[in-house]
């Protein structure tokens, strides 16, 4: 009589990744001696995503090790993000390595087994043995999740929930992720629930906490995610859920300190260093934004989330740090600018629309170190190029844009930002990034001192201190004369000002002054209603 196993292992496929080749082949002899009959055997990850392109695989065993190139975890990460693996498949992640990096950061793409070498015949087969078990009996569910049908796999699941008791936790956990694919939010709470009435665990505090989020319920979300994460710190996908949480409270910076944590605890997941740099962005904290696209850089080096977008990103990191300061440290940060832009055109040599906006970057890197006569002559060339470019691409155009300002050409800048504007500003996000490049054309180190001023002109008006509020926002104005906001709120001052005293001497000529600077003000722009409204009151109180 044949074993019962020889039948399960030998109707599925395998392919064995590894770069030693006498592993390959003992891991094919104990496959075959468990019964199995079409084993692949390749040595590194691009053979290994290209079989799995062109052919059906039930279970990949992939070494974490590699030798240069990608790694497990990148090969696990592609088949994932490119839908290769179908939900039966199953990866089995193989290492002799235990580091907390390698665990935390494998873990984020959910192998559904880890094998420790060395292996021997009777574990691969015990190991193997129960999750194809678990495989055949969920297989039809599965299947009705890859065809996208998630009704009938929930008709599936609760049907098994009785007769396949053994698979409760799965059955449970799938219930509530199609149910909240679906939108259905009350069902999925309510699964979440039932499960969390018997047993506290993670998975389903994360999966209520998801459809909290989705129910606008943010407050009793982060309060729950912050205790989830005290006591489970490890359950990375938690601190994301809690950032979406903080920042949909527009609490920023505590959504930037979470995570930051998680990028301690899991210092490889590319996609979170990329929302870690993005978010400290935001909040001008260009050190750790810095940082944080230097760790997304290298980290796209072998991932399928490589993209010239993060080396441009880092370059204008770089030299936002650097721009305006001769001193070594700063010397220092446009040359790595320069490096990375490098870089990017090796990495990306096709395209020929990268290396001209690495000039441009380039370029204002050049004039920020003092260089203008070198950045002038670049600039040149440039300009020749791009008027070329029809339409011309907005991250390019803002970037061009920027360095006319740095090197003074304010008239063009104004004029191409113009052009953006019609061509880009029915996206509100797009009219955002221009009108903010038109209020704010100055360096980085300049753009906070001056918002830092404004803050200070805010708070001095408010409590009544209008001479104080006067002289603060005429401050900020010799950093960024043209600024929509802070020329209006200059003039509202003065306006105040001659309402508590009913003085009116040189009041026209300051306003009319500050208010001639906003002429060319989009009628898009965010300012521009207030705009309005003070130039009716001044001519008001002129009559």
């Amino acid at each position: 009589m044949s074993d019962p196993n020889e039948n399960v292992f030998g109707k599925l496929s395998y392919l064995v990744v590894d770069d030693f080749e006498n592993f390959r082949i003992s891991m094919r002899h104990m496959l075959r001696s468990c019964g199995a009959d079409n084993v692949e055997l390749v040595a590194h990850a691009k053979p290994a995503i290209e079989y799995c392109t062109y052919n059906h695989v039930d279970v990949v065993l992939c070494d974490y090790n590699l030798g240069k190139g990608k790694n497990g975890q990148h090969i696990l990460e592609e088949l994932r993000h490119k839908k290769l693996l179908k939900r039966s498949s199953l990866f089995l992640m193989v290492t002799s390595e235990s580091s907390r990096e390698m665990v935390m950061g494998a873990r984020e793409y959910q192998p559904d087994a880890y094998l420790t070498k060395p292996i021997n015949h009777a574990m691969l087969e015990k190991r193997l043995s129960s999750l194809i078990s678990q495989r055949n009996a969920l297989l039809p569910i599965n299947r009705e999740i890859d065809r996208e049908n998630y009704p009938e796999a929930i008709s599936l699941c609760n049907a098994a929930l009785s007769r396949l008791p053994r698979y409760k936790t799965w059955l449970m956990k799938t219930l509530g992720e199609l149910y909240f694919l679906l939108g259905d939010l009350s069902y999925a709470i309510k699964v979440y629930d039932e499960v969390l009435s018997q047993r506290e665990l993670s998975w389903a505090r994360v999966g209520r906490n998801k459809v909290l989020l989705a129910n606008h319920r943010y407050d009793e979300a982060v309060e729950s995610l912050r205790k989830l994460i005290k006591s489970h710190p490890d359950y990375m996908e938690a601190y994301d859920l809690l950032a979406e949480g903080l920042e949909r409270q527009n609490r920023s910076g505590q959504a930037q300190n979470v995570l930051e944590l998680a990028t301690t605890r899991s210092p490889n997941a590319l996609l979170r260093q990329k929302h870690l740099a993005e978010l400290a962005e935001a909040n001008q904290d260009m050190e750790t934004a810095t940082e944080a696209w230097r760790q997304t850089v290298r980290l796209g080096a072998h991932s399928i989330h490589h993209s010239p977008d993060h080396h441009i990103a880092l370059a204008h990191a770089l030299c936002d740090l650097s721009d305006g300061d001769t001193d070594e440290g700063s010397q220092a940060l446009a040359h790595e600018a320069i490096s990375v832009l490098a870089s990017m055109e090796r990495q990306f040599s096709e395209s020929k629309t990268l290396e001209l906006h690495s000039l441009v970057i380039q370029c204002r890197i050049q004039a920020g170190r003092g260089e203008v006569e070198k950045a002038n002559s670049m600039l040149e060339s440039i300009s020749e190029r791009l008027s070329e470019i029809h339409p011309l691409e907005l991250e390019m155009g803002l970037d061009y844009a920027k360095t006319l300002y740095r090197l003074d050409n304010v008239r063009e800048a104004k004029t191409l930002l113009a052009r953006l504007h019609e061509s880009y500003g029915e996206d509100p996000e797009a009219a955002r990034k221009i009108e903010s490049l038109l209020d704010e054309p100055v360096s980085f180190r300049m753009k906070i001192k001056a918002r830092g001023l404004n803050r200070e002109g805010i708070a001095a008006f408010e409590s009544g201190a209008l001479k104080e509020a006067e002289e603060t926002f005429s401050k900020a104005l010799e950093i960024i004369p043209d600024h929509p906001a802070l020329n209006l709120n200059l003039i509202q001052v003065l306006i105040k000002q001659h309402e508590d005293t009913g003085s009116i001497d040189k009041l026209t000529d300051r306003c009319q002054q500050h208010i001639s600077r906003l002429d060319d003000l989009p009628e898009q722009h965010g300012q521009y209603r207030r705009y309005l409204a003070l130039q009716r009151k001044l001519k008001a109180l002129t009559l």
